[in-house]
């Protein structure tokens, strides 16, 4: 028997806890004491995800990606040698994923008009693993977001 154990010889100690029907004391305890490690998991999660969603909104989306650097934007979203007529050329920096998020919910991407703000989203939205902005996008795809 382990220390822990209470016996005959060494009863439970008294700690104002009344132990559960059917469970032992030492059960009780350790049931309090998984419950207060849960409650400070919980504490130290919400902070995590708070940062989390902070960060989502400051990431950034390049238009295009580095590796499709000097290609424009056509009008459907893929890149198109420079100079493509109908096309437009990407943006002198890249986006957030706050000004992403808000062009997505029907808003515009700065300094974008019309049809080049829909090339733009297009393109976005046809980022794919491995691509520049791939990961903020889907950031921007998880609930809450």
């Amino acid at each position: 028997m382990d220390d822990m154990t209470p016996s005959p010889e060494n009863p439970a100690p008294d700690n104002g806890v009344e132990p559960v029907a059917g469970t032992s004391p030492v059960t009780s305890r350790r049931m309090l004491m998984l419950g207060a490690v849960g409650a400070s998991a919980v504490v130290a999660i919400r902070p995590a995800l708070a940062q989390t969603a902070g960060s989502v909104l400051n990431c950034q989306i390049p238009v295009p990606d580095p590796g499709r650097a000097g290609s424009y934007i056509a009008l459907d979203g893929t890149t198109v040698p420079a100079r493509t007529l109908g096309a437009f050329a990407p943006p002198s920096r890249p986006y957030t994923g706050e000004e992403v998020r808000q062009a997505l919910q029907g808003g515009m991407l700065p300094n974008s008009n019309f049809l080049s703000n829909r090339a733009y989203l297009n393109y976005i939205r046809r980022l794919q693993r491995g691509q520049g902005g791939f990961t903020c996008y889907a950031s921007l795809q998880m609930p809450g977001n």
